[in-house]
């Protein structure tokens, strides 16, 4: 019994975390558009109303608190459900993937509940703002379970917890270098965040015409959470790519393809959406940013693993 206590109030803390960063979310998001808990109160309009359209509906007390509640009580279950998961996988390692099964249903769910009950939000709700919503909560339980569970977590992913970290701590690093390089650069040219603006809205809401740009705070904080996470995610690679360079050297000579391609991939794909896009931004402004970041990265990873140089030396001296 006192197994089941535990479970059901670390899946309550849980589901009030990931509750809580898509409130956050919201929040930060209609006061930057300038309607203040506009979302709550239109998700509540839609699907409990049955509004045929919420257009023209305004915040009030009544209905952010209603919407809250069921927001924080749907959260609560699936935090004890995914607890309970957690709990299971302890005794059955297995089970894992029938967690990360039930995450990816939840994302899905959440999703197909907005397209096929609550279409005429999309009007209103950009659909990457949903998107990053869930992408936040979904990441905070996942690193409050991982907090508590660090023993299933190194038993399942064994060495992966390190790589993860360490791709991770170095992503936000060079994530970083990049953000303040386009800062000073926007604001030298007095407009403060219109990088991230062009690249928001060209990505996010198809603008091909970057004469037309306006920057707006919303596309700026969305796009800069998309930003982190893909920094991120090639952190990970990078770090995996280290620690099978920790039994065979020479796999460092692949790392230096990877930043190549991590030089040349934003710039390709920025040319994708659009020429213009590369003339309004500047080749050589995005060529600087990612040198400035696989610099930062490279420092970060050169003090983690010093002894890398040397041994591939001295493997490429034995041959």
């Amino acid at each position: 019994m006192a197994l089941d206590v535990r479970v059901v109030r670390e899946g309550v803390i849980a589901g009030l975390i990931g509750a809580a960063a898509v409130a956050v979310w919201f929040l930060l998001f209609d006061a930057i558009q300038g309607v203040p808990l506009r979302t709550p109160a239109v998700l509540w309009a839609t699907l409990v109303q049955r509004l045929p359209s919420p257009v023209g509906v305004a915040p009030a007390i009544g209905p952010v608190l209603g919407y809250t509640a069921i927001h924080v009580g749907a959260f609560v279950l699936f935090g004890v459900v995914t607890a309970v998961l957690v709990a299971a996988a302890e005794r059955e390692p297995p089970m894992l993937l029938v967690l990360l099964i039930f995450f990816a249903a939840f994302e899905v769910f959440f999703l197909a509940l907005v397209t096929f009950l609550a279409r005429p939000i999309l009007g209103l709700l950009a659909w990457w703002a949903i998107l990053i919503g869930n992408f936040l909560a979904a990441v905070s339980m996942l690193g409050y379970f991982v907090f508590w569970h660090r023993g299933l977590a190194r038993t399942l992913l064994g060495r992966w917890v390190e790589v993860i970290r360490e791709g991770t701590v170095a992503g936000a690093i060079g994530a970083l270098t990049v953000a303040v390089w386009f800062l000073a650069y926007d604001t030298m040219k007095g407009r403060p965040f219109s990088t991230p603006a062009l690249l928001g809205l060209a990505l996010f809401e198809g603008l091909r015409q970057p004469q037309f740009l306006e920057v707006r705070l919303d596309v700026v904080l969305g796009y800069t959470v998309l930003h982190f996470a893909a920094f991120a995610l090639f952190g990970v690679v990078v770090a995996a790519l280290l620690m099978a360079a920790e039994w065979e050297p020479r796999v460092l000579l692949g790392l230096f393809i990877i930043f190549l391609c991590f030089e040349l991939f934003f710039l390709g794909f920025v040319s994708a959406l659009d020429e213009a896009l590369v003339g309004a931004l500047g080749w050589w402004n995005v060529a600087i940013a990612n040198l400035l970041a696989a610099v930062a990265m490279l420092t970060y990873f050169f003090f983690g693993h010093r002894s890398l140089g040397a041994r591939l030396l001295e493997r490429w001296t034995e041959d």
